[in-house]
């Protein structure tokens, strides 16, 4: 952890491979799957594929939720299910496909959350079940919530499954639909799902048969429970028991379960809303990286119990710093984070960390699901968990992952005296100010080290630089070209040029288009070219707080490369 020397050293072993990096940043998941297919959510999907990383896992509540297919702020619908007057059932799949249509012409893959029950299968006595009082965005108790309630028939649910499953099948193949991801609903473990546990093992049961029947190789598991909310008043520690039960229901009755899913957050500020205006707080608070951390730790530890069960996939397919994602500065002010350097040097922290959380004997954790596409309607840097803003924006936090893109395929080791340890996560409550390292090299020879300077506090920011000696060893003869990208309050920042510009909620589209010339991943210098000296070059640096650099050397290199 930072001290009060004056500088910081890093040392990059080029020669020394820890194995392949696994790209967990490569998840999106969002509440609105009406908004998938819009010209704005295409657009998105569109720059998550060119950012270098591969296919993303994309993920969507809602499939079978009914409506109009108008996506609303935590709200939307597939509107598949239907029942003709003789009750017989029926399926149209148009608003789906162009959800499922945009993700895969993107080049990206489904998690399938098969969610939630349509308003002809929740049970007959919903209305007596559920309080209820009309409102302007509650038009009826299905909205209000009855959605949550387990099917009345589950027959009938299996066949809504099985003919999604036949119907994806026959529209993109055999062999496409065997990569996507098959999940069980949503959060069974709090209001969501209005049921009995038991009753979602059923749900699961029938639900994994009837994919399985269709595809015999699909991926199927769940069950996205939460993680401990004992800290959060008026919320439910239901997470980790559900999850140990499901785990123990699957292992006891040779379910199918070819992933395990579960979801943590780092924050939910109270008051939700505090009714002051923006940059007024009553409290100040800020995520806790180390709560993620052990949530995310407890559930592989649970997996790991399980000897039948090693090796199996997980998925923390929610991984944020804060709920819910549809608030923003207006509500609290502390949602203001999101807006500035201080979200994308969160997130390339965090994956560092939950890379090194994972224990011998732990399964793999393939994804970290960042809850975050964009929203509609809402005004220019609202404090959404959104990874662009009005106009189309991008907000820095989208620089997070064309950085961690530009990383290499294989891990390299590399230390900081600087670090907070990961032996820490059970004594401390809050990362300090740290200087920490990932590492790793390309199959074209190129080494990237991505370096921060952050703390779980995100009031804690000045104007002092912290230098940063970044030591490289094995590196070849050759020369190599060296550039540095940066986040920070001065580069890679829409959200700062906005502020220049006084923060307008409507900017004009000259203002617009400044914003996202300044918001470009870019260069904190110009290029150079340097010369190892018996294969060791040192880099220095000087970082703000916050800040994230991705230091590059590449082989040979020139501009451009």
């Amino acid at each position: 952890m930072v001290s009060g020397s004056s500088s910081t050293d890093i040392v990059v072993d080029a020669g020394a491979v820890q194995g392949e990096l696994p790209r967990l940043w490569t998840s999106v998941g969002f509440d609105e799957l009406n908004w998938t297919y819009t010209p704005r959510g295409r657009d998105l999907l569109g720059r998550l594929a060119e950012a270098e990383n591969g296919p993303y896992l994309v993920r969507s509540h809602n499939m079978f939720t009914s409506g109009t297919g108008m996506g609303l702020p935590h709200w939307s619908a597939g509107n598949v299910y239907h029942e003709r007057e003789d009750g017989s059932a029926w399926h149209d799949f148009q608003v789906l496909d162009r959800a499922y249509d945009a993700v895969v012409e993107a080049g990206h893959v489904p998690i399938v959350e098969l969610g939630f029950t349509p308003r002809a299968l929740i049970p007959d006595d919903a209305e007596g079940r559920l309080e209820f009082a009309p409102g302007p965005s509650q038009y009826t108790i299905y909205e209000a919530g009855a959605w949550s309630f387990p099917p009345r028939d589950l027959g009938r649910w299996a066949a809504l499954v099985a003919a999604t499953a036949e119907h994806y099948r026959a529209r993109y193949g055999s062999a496409r639909v065997a990569e996507w991801r098959w999940e069980v609903w949503n959060e069974p473990d709090i209001a969501y799902w209005r049921g009995t546990r038991q009753a979602y093992f059923e749900l699961y049961r029938a639900s994994a048969a009837a994919v399985r029947e269709v595809i015999p190789g699909a991926l199927v598991g769940g069950p996205a429970t939460t993680g401990d909310l004992r800290r959060q008043p008026g919320l439910p520690a239901h997470g980790p028991s559900f999850l140990a039960d499901f785990l123990d229901f699957c292992v006891a009755e040779a379910q199918p379960l070819d992933f395990v899913s579960f979801h943590t957050k780092g924050a939910y500020f109270f008051p939700v809303r505090s009714y002051l205006p923006p940059g007024r707080l009553s409290e100040p608070q800020s995520p806790s990286m180390v709560k993620m951390l052990r949530e995310i730790r407890a559930s592989l530890a649970e997996v790991a119990k399980r000897p039948s069960l090693a090796g199996t996939e997980c998925l923390a397919d929610e991984c944020d710093a804060s709920v819910p994602a549809h608030l923003g500065r207006f509500d609290n002010s502390n949602f203001a984070y999101r807006n500035s350097e201080y979200f994308p040097v969160f997130q390339c922290a965090l994956m560092k960390k939950l890379l090194d959380i994972e224990e011998p004997g732990t399964p793999p954790l393939r994804a970290a699901t960042a809850w975050a596409f964009y929203m509609e309607g809402e005004r220019c840097f609202e404090g959404t968990r959104s990874l662009v803003t009005y106009g189309d924006v991008p907000k820095p936090v989208l620089n997070a992952y064309r950085m961690l893109g530009r990383l290499g395929r294989w891990r390299l080791r590399a230390w900081c005296h600087d670090a907070w340890p990961i032996s820490r996560v059970d004594e401390d409550e809050h990362v300090p100010e740290e200087v920490d390292v990932l590492a790793a090299r390309g199959e074209d020879n190129r080494v990237g080290a991505l370096v921060w300077r952050r703390c779980d506090d995100q009031y804690a920011a000045g104007t002092a630089h912290r230098p940063v000696r970044i030591g490289f060893r094995g590196l070849g003869p050759d020369a190599l070209t060296v550039r540095e990208w940066r986040v920070d309050a001065h580069h890679s920042n829409s959200y700062r040029a906005w502020e220049a510009l006084g923060a307008p909620d409507y900017p004009l589209p000259i203002q617009m288009a400044e914003m996202k010339r300044q918001g470009r991943l870019s260069l904190s210098s110009p290029e150079r070219r340097e010369v190892p000296e018996a294969g060791e070059l040192t880099v220095g640096i000087e970082l703000p707080l916050p800040a994230v650099s991705l230091l590059e050397l590449v082989p040979g290199g020139g501009p451009g490369q």
